[in-house]
């Protein structure tokens, strides 16, 4: 279905000039969601939903989301798990700047079918992330001038935390709030303070290999938890590359990661499943590698 006004390519915000760039900055300032930090979407006119993990400035695998999205006239949401900047790869040139504001323009387009939830590295000016290499990239492009970097880092930080739809999927960066009653949840996003921040950004599922040390890991008994107080089915997530692509706790957990960077590990994967009716597990959704995987490509000149 296609969207009212322009989409700028990651092709066409690489070739902004300084004017340009503010103008684009003005505009999604004016029209990007601010959403709260817990959001329930509804989903009654949309037949499906894509899903994609950390992306990290591979806006070559953007496209190939978007393509998706947009495929077929059908009306679908797209939900993104967060790291959407650094360590972007190679042939992306500054692909956090251009991979950040495609996206954010689609967010401002299609606000009621878009959502873009934080990770780790939208988070940074509470709890700062290593590498942080967005505002070297605007550097790159611009000029030194700081506020571009800031007002970047502003729009994302407009996406959600956390988010649940009706079919019975949780989605967050990496973790959730470790409560054991449905009214501990209903309080649990009300005041976020760091270490609450850090549960849903930063913390590891203990069956990763990777201990950034952030917040304290959590596994099959939490999250057994998490599904009784909230009857939630699902949990899809990013931030691990390691587990990326395989279902944990009895089909329970997902690991998505939609960047070249980390194809290593499982793929560029996104994840798509019907709308309308419920998913009882990882087993009613379809795991999609992108035909970015493995593929290399001339640098923007």
């Amino acid at each position: 279905m296609a969207m009212a006004g322009h989409v700028p390519t990651p092709e066409e915000i690489l070739r902004l000039d300084e004017p340009g760039a503010d103008a684009l900055l003005d505009r999604l300032e004016r029209t990007v969601p601010v959403h709260p930090p817990f959001v329930r979407i509804p989903t009654t006119s949309l037949r499906e939903a894509i899903v994609f993990g950390d992306t990290h400035g591979d806006w070559r695998s953007v496209l190939e989301i978007e393509r998706r999205f947009l495929a077929g006239g059908v009306r679908r949401l797209l939900v993104g798990l967060g790291d959407y900047v650094d360590r972007s790869p190679p042939d992306c040139g500054e692909g956090s700047v251009a991979s950040a504001l495609h996206l954010l323009s689609l967010a401002a387009q299609a606000p009621d079918r878009v959502f873009l939830i934080q990770g780790n590295h939208e988070t940074t000016r509470r709890i700062p992330t290593l590498p942080h290499d967005l505002p070297e990239e605007v550097d790159s492009l611009w000029g030194p001038e700081a506020t571009r970097c800031t007002r970047i880092e502003a729009l994302l930080e407009r996406g959600p935390l956390a988010a649940v739809l009706p079919e019975g999927v949780y989605l967050a960066h990496a973790g959730f709030p470790l409560v054991g009653s449905k009214e501990e949840w209903d309080r649990a996003f009300d005041a976020l303070d760091d270490t609450q921040l850090a549960a849903l950004v930063w913390a590891e599922c203990d069956a990763s290999r990777y201990r950034r040390g952030a917040a304290p890991t959590w596994g099959g008994r939490d999250l057994e938890r998490l599904l009784r107080a909230t009857g939630v089915r699902v949990f899809l997530r990013g931030h691990d590359p390691d587990l990326t692509g395989r279902p944990l706790y009895d089909g329970r957990c997902l690991t998505l990661h939609t960047t070249r960077i980390y194809e290593r590990f499982g793929g560029v994967l996104v994840a798509r499943f019907p709308l309308g009716r419920p998913i009882e597990s990882i087993r009613d959704m379809l795991l999609e590698h992108l035909p970015t995987e493995g593929q290399t490509f001339e640098p923007v000149v």
